[in-house]
């Protein structure tokens, strides 16, 4: 065997299913030799998207794994690990680069030098004895500890130099801790002391699949449960104690009862000060229940932290206050009836009949059509996120893929090819607009090459409406913030079904085809001639 070989055996010890890559690298034949199939993307950051989306939706069970050529695939790459980075999300980069004599050279890029910052950890290989350890420690890495990516830049001569000896690998494990019993014993005290307790809910409790449990400690304290926008679907939105999601955008009773909240019980949150994230109110109480001690008194103060993984916390909190139920029995009456006016204040965009489409009417008509309990939706950057992410009723676990803290305008595509292939039975759509098409459209392509049956659902309104107020002059004089596109035509031309609607009785039977048309194993795409509207649900 030579290194190469080395490292996709590994990787099929791992779980690897799938391979986004984008030549040269010189994984991909060997990969492709003992099944794992390579996916070749038409842009490096949607190849670090679906790598992604694929760990994003087994919650690192199988992690993602990209292989970009050396020099400038890496360097493309660079923009899709930085959300990576920014989301926690554990993906396995593993780049070509030149010969080691090069290294350091001017103008030869250093993939590890210059990710070393939106990376969990980067290493080169420098000899093919190396490899079995490096990539045991890339793994030990990406499963354990705070998730994140991680980098191993494999220079040319070491991936074909043949590797001497038996491969000595077994698949890393997770490894779980739990908080101090003590600190579990005093924050039982603080939440059932609380008059108006607030849950709010991180992508940890995602990653631990913990839900059931952030379910049951709900119940037995009767308190509402808000979620981050990663976070989002960590608590079923059906459920009469959810509160919603938040990024800038949050459905109303999200924001006044965190107000009215005396203590807030945060979980697998790191609590990251971030325009992206629930605003917590200044003088709140919080106990802080997170998988990494650094989040503790990071950008928030903390009245408690507990340590460790959350499915265990909630466990461990669950068995201290032993089931007893809380007080007010009422809540859930009230908080049912704050979504029913709050959802009254929108019934007018919801049910819009207004030409050209209000995006809220074709977000309710989406609801209608779908089954939520089969379905995976993800939004992209900056409107379709705001408008999406309020209104849509996340059922069940990682059925929605919120990102930030990091926002980057064409990372739904990746993310949704991603989940699409990790969840082949769920009906996988992305949510974008006309800027973020602009961005990565041409890798729908990708999805029709190769079977991927996801639906693309594009806003189009010719304009970046939701930055009017940053350059205005700009817009005023030269038209800076106009773009455009037919989009349907364009999807027909790359080989994906293209579907229009241009009136709001349409919006219902063009998205029952474009459904068929992905049951049928081909991606749809639904482009939406939507007004230029940017209201957004936000309270203060």
């Amino acid at each position: 065997m030579n290194v190469a070989e080395v490292v996709v055996d590994i990787l099929k010890r791992e779980g690897t299913e799938y391979l986004p890559c984008y030549p040269r690298n010189n994984t991909i034949d060997p990969a492709a030799k003992i099944g794992i199939r390579p996916i070749l993307c038409r842009q490096e950051r949607v190849g670090v998207g679906m790598a992604d989306g694929i760990s994003r939706v087994t919650n690192g069970k199988q992690i993602g794994v990209f292989a970009p050529q050396a020099g400038p695939g890496i360097e493309n790459a660079f923009a899709g690990v930085a959300q990576a980075y920014a989301d926690n999300i554990p993906v396995l980069i593993i780049p070509g680069a030149g010969p080691l004599a090069r290294h350091y050279n001017h103008p030869t890029f250093s993939a590890v030098d210059n990710f070393r910052l939106v990376t969990k950890w980067a290493a080169k290989a420098t000899q093919p004895a190396q490899i079995p350890d490096l990539m045991r420690r890339a793994y030990h890495l990406m499963r354990n500890g705070r998730p994140g990516p991680v980098l191993l830049e494999i220079p040319v001569e070491i991936f074909e130099a043949p590797f001497a000896g038996k491969v000595d690998y077994t698949p890393v494990r997770r490894i779980r801790s739990e908080p101090d019993a003590a600190d579990v014993k005093a924050a039982a005290k603080l939440l059932t002391a609380a008059k108006n307790l607030v849950i709010f809910a991180g992508q940890g409790v995602l990653v631990a699949e913990a839900t059931d449990e952030l379910v049951t400690l709900a119940e037995i304290l009767n308190a509402p449960v808000l979620t981050t926008n990663p976070g989002k679907s960590a608590f079923p939105e059906n459920h009469p104690l959810s509160l919603g999601g938040a990024a800038v955008s949050a459905p109303r009773p999200l924001t006044d009862y965190l107000k009215k909240a005396d203590r807030v019980f945060a979980i697998g949150s790191s609590l990251t000060n971030n325009p992206f994230n629930p605003k917590v109110p200044a003088g709140k109480k919080i106990v802080h229940a997170t998988g990494d001690s650094a989040d503790i008194n990071k950008d928030t103060i903390a009245e408690l932290g507990l340590v460790g993984d959350a499915k265990l916390t909630l466990q461990a909190l669950i068995d201290e206050l032993g089931g007893a139920k809380a007080r007010k029995k009422r809540l859930r009456t009230d908080i049912r009836k704050a979504k029913e006016k709050w959802l009254g204040e929108w019934r007018k965009q919801l049910d819009s009949n207004e030409i050209p489409i209000n995006q809220y009417r074709v977000i309710r008509d989406m609801m209608k059509v779908v089954d939520l309990d089969n379905t995976i939706i993800t939004h992209d950057s900056g409107s379709p996120r705001e408008q999406l992410l309020p209104f849509w009723e996340a059922h069940g676990p990682r059925s929605y893929l919120g990102f930030g803290k990091s926002t980057q305008l064409g990372q739904g595509l990746g993310l949704i090819m991603g989940a699409k292939l990790a969840a082949p039975e769920k009906l996988c759509i992305n949510v974008m607009g006309d800027a973020a098409i602009g961005m990565v459209g041409m890798d729908i392509e990708t999805a029709a090459r190769d079977g991927i049956a996801i639906l693309t659902v594009v806003f189009n309104n010719g304009v970046m409406a939701a930055e009017r107020k940053s350059i205005p002059l700009a817009t005023k004089k030269f038209g800076a913030l106009t773009v455009s596109g037919n989009y349907a035509p364009m999807a027909d031309a790359l080989g994906v079904k293209g579907y229009r609607v241009e009136k709001t009785e349409e919006i219902i039977p063009q998205f029952e085809k474009a459904i068929a048309t992905t049951e049928a194993g081909r991606p749809a795409l639904l482009e939406v001639i939507v007004k230029e509207g940017y209201d957004f649900s936000q309270y203060t």
